[in-house]
């Protein structure tokens, strides 16, 4: 027969094995969420890192298409219209409006630039890229209108008018001012850009 220290020992024993067991799949169970954790974790790290370079992807896909555009026929005729005409004045610009191929020539370069400045407001394009690719002619274009900006916002009751190519401009130069290696300006003495 058996005797009850005997039976006492049995239950013992079943009930540490039976917190063994319990502690075990607790144990189990913890380190499954961590571990699943620690994947979700890495997953997701994974789908920002993806997602990043789909996005420098595509801002450099819709760069290239804007950098395009400079070297179409239109453009290129446009730039240098804008380019061989002078003015002191906003008295002399607004005698140049009135020839049809400065107005079309200054359309087109005024749309180009009011829309690089939207998108580089709006964050679509690092201003970075505007500084490696089209800094020159961002700032000569820029620039050139400067000493009429302010008459000609007043006389046509808009004071908007190209403000998007000021905010590009302005973004241009803070670039610049911490990245001088790009600057289009020419330095006395300068004779390579090894220097």
């Amino acid at each position: 027969m058996v005797d009850l220290v005997e039976l006492q020992s049995i239950a013992y024993i079943a009930q540490v094995i039976g917190v063994a067991g319990t502690l075990t799949a607790a144990f189990i169970g913890v380190r499954s969420y961590i571990n699943s954790n620690k994947r979700a974790e890495e997953d997701k790290h994974k789908e920002l890192e993806t997602r990043s370079r789909e996005l420098q992807t595509r801002q450099a896909q819709m760069f290239m298409n804007i950098y395009n555009q400079t070297t179409t026929k239109d453009f290129t005729t446009a730039y240098n219209i804008f380019s061989s005409n002078e003015w002191k004045n906003y008295k002399e610009y607004r005698e140049l409006m009135k020839k049809k191929e400065v107005v079309g020539a200054f359309t087109i370069l005024g749309m180009y630039w009011e829309g690089l400045g939207v998108l580089v407001r709006e964050g679509y394009l690092d201003i970075r890229l505007v500084a490696l690719l089209i800094c020159g002619m961002t700032r000569y274009f820029w620039e050139k209108l400067l000493p009429i900006i302010d008459e000609a916002r007043v006389d046509m009751g808009f004071v908007r008018w190209m403000s998007e190519t000021e905010y590009l401009y302005d973004e241009l130069m803070k670039y610049l001012d911490k990245h001088p290696e790009l600057s289009t300006e020419i330095k006395k003495g300068l004779t390579s850009m090894a220097k």
